[in-house]
């Protein structure tokens, strides 16, 4: 078990998982309908068979779900983006892939796969249904097909998180430019279908209470609490953009912190872990950089004191185990604060737990760590950050869940590089 959900096993290589969820959900399908199956045509019989068939309809129904996540799967995959994950839960299902689509047309291909799916899986379902034989397997059949016509056309709705919101998406990206005008257009275009699924979800709760306090219905119930889902998720699409966006603006020197110190690159090791490191453990993870005759000689790599024999400390000075200014992973502070954040995921960066700032002569003008770059954020989106947590990342941890600032500055450096490339003067054939 991995954060409550389950992992059943693999499909074509994607990891698949049951949320807890979804036992609830199962639970209440099989119930209704068993009761159903048991209404129409096992009256005189035993009713436990109507609950199995029950049971048996809303597997059908999440086989369904799980082909429709699948659909999308493929199709990213086939545009190269590794899926991590499929998951069912309550509300159907998600798949969870790397990176998005990098053209709209791609990001539109992989909307509208799902829904395909759902509709083959109508067709399909519909035309067993319309052959002879058992009144209760073509009831099953007939259901079964229903089930997928209101999977895809609900899904087709235009607003996020939905399938449709996804493909509204696609469609403002493309009308604002798509590539050409890089992240902006994108998250504009997300921007907009956020806001459009916030106002399905808003009629979506407002329509299910007044099935229930006017009509008496119970079903408005369930339609106000899917509402609430598309509302509640179109919301965090709206937040997550606009943290993009503001990430766009800020560069390192708008993170950068002077929490760092400079001795002299002449102190043997002995003195040096005397003086500065013995009096505390978080001393051991403060930058240290070492100068002489006025000038940086470069960083101490502290985590390598533990491997050099002790009887070796009494001679050897930090300048001979300084890393130079300019082998280590640093930024300027003009660098876009996601070159900064993409770099402090290096293997060397992780060593220390931060970057580098350099000024334009080359000295060193500040540090950077992650616990750095979420307060920058923060600050500039007007958001409350508890102090523990910044201490969290300056530790070493991993940005909040939710947040993938990573894959964000990946990407922005990809549409960077891409940009260059565009702008690149062509050789002469």
């Amino acid at each position: 078990m991995l954060q409550g959900r389950w992992q059943l096993g693999n499909i074509l290589g994607i990891p698949f998982y049951l949320d807890r969820s979804w036992f609830a959900i199962a639970a209440l399908l099989t119930w209704s309908n068993g009761a159903l199956l048991n209404q129409l045509f096992f009256r005189q019989g035993s009713p436990w068979l109507g609950f199995i068939l029950g049971f048996v309809l809303a597997l059908l129904l999440f086989a369904s779900v799980l082909l429709h996540e699948l659909g999308h799967s493929l199709v990213a995959r086939y545009q190269g983006i590794r899926v991590n994950s499929i998951t069912l839960f309550l509300f159907g299902g998600v798949a969870a892939i790397e990176r998005e689509p990098a053209t709209p047309e791609g990001a539109l291909a992989v909307a509208l796969a799902g829904p395909a799916v759902s509709l083959a899986l109508w067709f399909l379902c519909q035309s067993g249904a319309w052959l002879p034989g058992a009144g209760v397997g073509r009831f099953m059949l007939a259901d079964v097909g229903r089930l997928n016509l209101f999977l895809a056309l609900f899904n087709l709705l235009p607003g996020l998180p939905l399938d449709g919101g996804q493909a509204l998406k696609a469609i403002v990206w493309k009308l604002k430019g798509g590539t050409q005008n890089g992240q902006q257009a994108r998250l504009a275009a997300t921007r907009w279908a956020a806001r459009s699924g916030q106002f399905f979800g808003a009629l979506g709760i407002g329509a299910g209470l007044l099935l229930v306090f006017l009509a008496g219905e119970g079903s408005g119930l369930w339609l106000s609490l899917i509402g609430w889902f598309v509302w509640r998720n179109a919301q965090r699409y709206d937040q997550l953009s606009a943290l993009q966006l503001i990430l766009q603006t800020l560069t390192a020197g708008d993170a950068v912190t002077r929490q760092f110190r400079v001795v002299s690159a002449g102190l043997t090791l002995a003195e040096f872990a005397q003086t500065y490191l013995l009096d505390s453990a978080e001393n051991w993870f403060t930058p240290y950089y070492c100068a002489s005759d006025g000038r940086y000689r470069g960083l101490i790599p502290v985590y390598l004191l533990r491997d050099i024999e002790r009887s070796d400390w009494n001679w050897m000075t930090l300048g001979d185990i300084a890393l130079p200014l300019a082998e280590i992973p640093s930024v300027t502070a003009k660098s876009p604060l996601t070159e900064a954040i993409a770099l402090l995921e290096s293997p060397t960066a992780q060593k220390f737990r931060f970057l580098t700032v350099l000024d334009p002569a080359g000295a060193v003008a500040g540090v950077i760590d992650r616990g750095d770059v979420l307060k920058a954020l923060a600050q500039r989106a007007n958001l409350a950050l508890p102090e523990g947590e910044i201490r969290r990342l300056k530790e070493g941890g991993l940005y909040p869940e939710g947040l993938p600032l990573v894959q964000w500055a990946q990407t922005a450096l990809g549409e960077t590089k891409k940009e260059e490339r565009n702008l690149a003067p062509n050789p002469s054939p």
